[in-house]
């Protein structure tokens, strides 16, 4: 189940990251320009946020294997569609499907967790999930550089529908998890998105915790030009740093596990919202020095963004007793369109892009931090954190 659970999480990265290093080619050869390129990320993150409200609800009407197998067939055949696109805009329109797509395969991926796991056990399913599908954008880079000495970009899309199809025979094997399937017709089973929102507590952390992304995703998307085109690395050289990054990213499940055994959790998401503000304005102050210096400040702030993710969505599940789906599918909804948001904001002065991240990382961090303070002692909160291994007490005589 574990291998089961890696394979379908790694849809996300593999999707955005097996292509970056050929984000900058893809200008030249399209005969177009850095924006519209971005859309390519930008419009596969809107859709993608988008079909995860669609296929959230239905994975509760239907079961989660039907939801996993439809997706996954809709995203092999727009991956072929990506590597048969002839202009910038075919390109687009096929991301837009593959997104549509791949976003059937997530909602399943976190379901799933939550059908099966509960608290701290379930805490570390999903760092161990995370620390593992974390090897995906570290290797997909370097892949897609590999890629681009021997074959075109259109080599990247094939890759990712060969995914798709081992992904699939994968799938086929597995048993279904939801024990209770939603009742109510189709149309109604989409209105318990509005029944989930209506919970305050729920929405209270979603806001909180939905913040992160805008970095995560600003760098993503400024990443490969600030390398290749600011500091003048290769494409190859590209990846080496990316995956320097990948490797940070993979630390933070495994540094969360450990250290909240002693120390307590809600110290640790405000530890790593000041970190993540103190390497905006490290960003802003030195990282325009080289690409190392940029890399060494850039690596712990993803780190941090990473750390968060598993007590904020354990959190944010705890909230809910049902309607699993619907739940999953608002994370991960406000996470895509923040991290959309992110793209934007980070490529609104081309000509200035380490600015941008650097105020980004700034501002997300201190909005972050802020928002967090006003909820770490809520009871809603400290009562639905999991218990600390605590050492064992000696026997009283």
């Amino acid at each position: 189940m574990l291998f089961f659970l890696v394979i379908i999480s790694a849809f996300p990265p593999l999707t955005t990251d097996l292509y970056l290093p050929a984000l900058p080619q893809m200008v030249d050869i399209f005969d177009t320009s850095q924006t519209m390129v971005n859309l390519t990320l930008s419009v596969y993150f809107v859709t993608y946020a988008i079909g995860l409200l669609f296929w959230g609800p239905l994975s509760e009407k239907y079961g989660r294997k039907p939801i996993l197998l439809t997706g996954i067939g809709l995203y092999v055949l727009a991956s072929a569609m990506c590597a048969m696109a002839g202009s910038i805009e075919a390109l687009i329109g096929a991301r837009l499907f593959q997104a549509f797509g791949g976003s059937a395969v997530t909602i399943v991926a976190t379901a799933i967790v939550k059908d099966l796991y509960d608290g701290r056990e379930r805490e570390k399913i999903m760092g161990t999930i995370m620390s593992l599908v974390i090897i995906a954008p570290m290797v997909a880079p370097v892949i897609g550089a590999l890629l681009l000495k021997f074959a075109s970009w259109q080599m990247m899309f094939v890759a990712l529908a060969i995914f798709g199809v081992v992904a699939g025979f994968i799938a086929m094997s597995y048993q279904e998890t939801i024990e209770t399937r939603y009742t109510g017709s189709v149309a109604r089973s989409w209105t318990r998105l509005g029944v989930v929102l209506k919970n305050p507590n729920f929405v209270a952390l979603l806001c909180v915790f939905s913040i992160t992304p805008i970095a995560l995703m600003g760098f993503l998307a400024a990443g490969s030009y600030i390398y290749i085109d600011e500091f003048g690395l290769t494409e190859q050289q590209f990846s080496y740093a990316f995956a320097f990054n990948a490797m940070f990213a993979s630390l933070g499940p495994r540094i969360y596990m450990k250290i909240s055994r002693a120390v307590p959790i809600p110290s640790i998401i405000t530890g790593c919202y000041v970190l993540l503000a103190v390497c905006g304005a490290t960003t802003l102050t030195i990282g325009h020095l080289s690409p190392w210096v940029f890399a060494f400040i850039a690596a712990p702030a993803t780190l941090v963004i990473i750390t968060t993710r598993i007590p904020g969505t354990n959190l944010m599940l705890e909230q809910q007793s049902t309607d699993t789906g619907s739940a999953v599918a608002l994370i991960q909804f406000f996470s895509m369109m923040c991290g959309s948001a992110g793209m934007i904001l980070v490529s609104l002065r081309p000509e200035a892009l380490i600015d941008n991240l650097g105020f980004i990382q700034l501002a997300t961090g201190m909005i972050g931090l802020g928002g967090w303070l006003m909820l770490r002692n809520k009871s809603f909160v400290v009562s639905n954190l999991p218990e600390q291994e605590a050492p064992a007490e000696s026997p009283v005589s």
